[in-house]
């Protein structure tokens, strides 16, 4: 009798965030094809933050990874310049913010339209409500409905 052994294998599938530095400046280096000292040249220029472990540690993200391969992709496939890029990076800023506050401005803008609707809605409530009245001559207040229209006999000649 053979006895063979069964060997399960687990697998632990962890989540992380994509902005959270989880990959040393070795690894990240890897990913984003380049030298460790581009990526220290690029955090010098503000082209990328790192975050740090509590020893000082550069610690890259996902986001800061796909950064990087994109600043890679501008001065290697488009020719652009560092200067280029940081303007590009910060143009694109722009654009996302100025979104954001289009988004929010149509969100009110909805609300607001919301907000009339109701008031005409009230208004002509009111309006229908109210009783009109007017001061005949020598005579009290009088609802406005209740007025017969005044008008003058045209004589006919004949």
């Amino acid at each position: 009798m053979s006895s063979r052994r069964r060997t399960t294998t687990t697998t632990t599938r962890i989540e992380v965030s994509s902005d959270r530095g989880v990959f040393m400046i070795s690894v990240a280096a890897e990913l984003a094809d380049m030298h460790p000292q581009t990526l220290r040249m690029y955090e010098q220029r503000g082209l990328i933050e790192p975050k740090r472990s509590p020893k000082g540690t550069r610690l890259y993200s996902h986001q800061d990874v796909e950064r990087l391969r994109r600043i890679q992709q501008m001065t290697a496939e488009l020719g652009l310049n560092l200067a280029g890029v940081e303007k590009v990076l910060e143009l694109e800023q722009q654009l996302e913010r100025t979104r954001r506050r289009v988004a929010a401005l149509e969100r009110r803008r909805t609300e607001l339209e919301a907000e009339i609707a109701a008031l005409e809605g009230k208004r002509e409530q009111v309006r229908a409500d109210i009783v009109h009245y007017e001061k005949a001559k020598g005579a009290d207040l009088v609802r406005v409905k209740d007025v017969q229209p005044f008008t003058i006999p045209i004589e006919r000649r004949r």
